[in-house]
């Protein structure tokens, strides 16, 4: 187990304080709103070229004037990526040039209403998993820079449901939005544990964290009363407390930047520390041992190039 000395009250900047990515060059999605924006902050304070990648490129560049002019590093960019799209995702990748160190695969979707993407994925699924697997393949030359690290922001929702092969996208049972959102979120760290085994010659790691409850517009399809709802259901209102945007974004600074991840890829980190396996009665705390199943990492990954493969041939 991985213990670095920071907790639930650190900030992302009291990582990147202590960090030195000088030379070092990042993407981070969606680093527009939210944790991303926090995320992209620390990063640039610590020296790193970051790159934006949103949806919305006008308010991307507003937050990259912005932390420019704050942090006084002005290799921050934008370019647009919409996960949910494989044709922007293609573009992106295509148009990316030179080395890559730091991957953060920060944006998502949460508890959307049923929806389809035009290839008829479940959106959730589409956006949070399938968009960056296959933008972060899209990306595997430059990520072979050397000590280049994948970072797949999760979430403690991996608890409500594995990866369900035989029915991903709902196509013969009843859709559950926040089952939906779960197995996108075990998707994340199975990711991880997959590249691991394939990746680790090349020298590229990757890692999954959960960032704390912290209210962002992550949560855009609920209403207070629901995420108050669901919150309590869960057991989590005993056990959490909100983090702010610059606590939630520390995980990720930790799995980014710690040395002791050097070389070791498929863990789970809460509170910037490793989290242990899931307890019975921990409420939402812990990783569940299917998400970190290599056979199902395995099969999670010949799933999703086939799912790729299948709009090649089409």
């Amino acid at each position: 187990m991985i213990t670095t000395g920071f907790g639930f009250d650190t900030t992302a900047q009291e990582v990147a304080d202590v960090a030195d990515l000088a030379g070092r060059r990042a993407i981070v999605t969606g680093g527009a709103s939210g944790i991303g924006v926090e995320t992209v902050r620390a990063l640039a304070t610590a020296g790193a070229e970051v790159t934006i990648a949103a949806r919305d490129i006008d308010a991307g560049q507003r937050v990259a004037t912005s932390l420019c002019r704050s942090t006084g590093n002005k290799r921050i960019s934008v370019a647009r990526l919409d996960l949910s799209s494989q044709e922007s995702v293609k573009a992106f990748a295509r148009n990316w040039d030179g080395p890559l160190h730091l991957l953060i695969n920060n944006a998502g979707v949460m508890a959307t209403p049923f929806t389809r993407t035009p290839e008829g994925w479940e959106l959730q699924f589409a956006t949070n998993h399938f968009g960056h697997f296959a933008l972060t393949l899209g990306l595997f030359n430059s990520l072979r820079a050397e000590g280049a690290r994948v970072v797949n922001v999760s979430s403690s929702a991996h608890l409500m449901s594995e990866v369900v092969f035989d029915d991903i996208h709902y196509a013969h049972r009843e859709y559950e939005r926040w089952q939906a959102y779960g197995q996108s979120k075990t998707a994340n760290i199975l990711f991880g544990v997959e590249a691991g085994a394939r990746w680790a010659s090349e020298g590229i790691t990757m890692n999954a964290l959960m960032p704390g409850s912290i209210a962002t517009n992550l949560q855009r399809h609920l209403t207070p009363e629901e995420l108050q709802e669901r919150i309590r259901q869960s057991g989590a209102a005993a056990t959490r407390r909100m983090k702010t945007p610059e606590q939630g974004a520390a995980t990720t600074l930790v799995v980014a930047t710690t040395p002791l991840l050097d070389g070791i890829s498929g863990r789970y980190f809460e509170d910037c520390n490793e989290s242990a396996p899931v307890a019975g009665g921990s409420h939402m705390r812990g990783v569940a041992p299917y998400a970190q199943d290599p056979e199902a990492a395995a099969q999670l990954w010949k799933v999703s190039e086939e799912t790729l493969w299948s709009l090649k041939a089409a």
